[in-house]
């Protein structure tokens, strides 16, 4: 039962960041950035209230809640990587996502939502296209984590997030 809930919880695998990507797998995260909107849009549009009611795994979050959830994540993933480029010993902010979850505005229409996340990515895209290696290599301080974390990470982690959320919405439709 543990590793099925594993499973659900990760269909993808659990992230782990490298201390160097190659140019081509950089390439490839700014790539899945640009086209991630679209995607999501592709799979979701066409839902019906019941389809975005459904979850993924018992105790996960619906459907719904993913793309309002893709949307705080991304938003602040953009202003994380901006105020990273313009500020030095930079520690975040961490927030409670799950807490956020349950908050009234993930109870709003996923078209809302879907607008941030496209353009989010439209202008993140940009910003990590004009990007250069010296960029990717400033980090910011975590403090939940206690870790420094250099934006090539952050961004190979944003890479598998916009797969590992898809997969759970793949997963969540999949259900009767």
């Amino acid at each position: 039962m543990e590793n099925t809930l594993e499973k659900l919880k990760y269909p993808i695998g659990r992230f782990t960041a490298k201390e160097s990507y190659a140019d081509s797998e950089m390439q490839s995260f700014i790539a899945t950035i640009k086209s991630f909107p679209e995607r999501l849009i592709k799979e979701t549009k066409h839902l019906l209230d019941h389809d975005l009611n459904k979850t993924y795994r018992p105790k996960g979050w619906s459907v719904r809640q993913v793309v309002h959830h893709l949307a705080d994540s991304h938003m602040t993933a953009l202003i994380r990587f901006k105020l990273t480029l313009t500020e030095k010993n930079l520690t975040i902010k961490p927030y409670n996502e799950t807490a956020f979850a349950e908050l009234q505005d993930y109870k709003l229409p996923i078209s809302v939502s879907l607008e941030i996340i496209n353009g989010v990515h439209q202008r993140w895209a940009l910003l990590l296209e004009n990007m250069d290696e010296n960029d990717f290599e400033r980090s910011y301080f975590h403090p939940e984590y206690k870790m420094n974390y250099a934006l090539k990470q952050v961004l190979a982690n944003y890479n598998w997030d916009c797969k590992h959320h898809f997969e759970h919405i793949k997963l969540a439709l999949a259900t009767t």
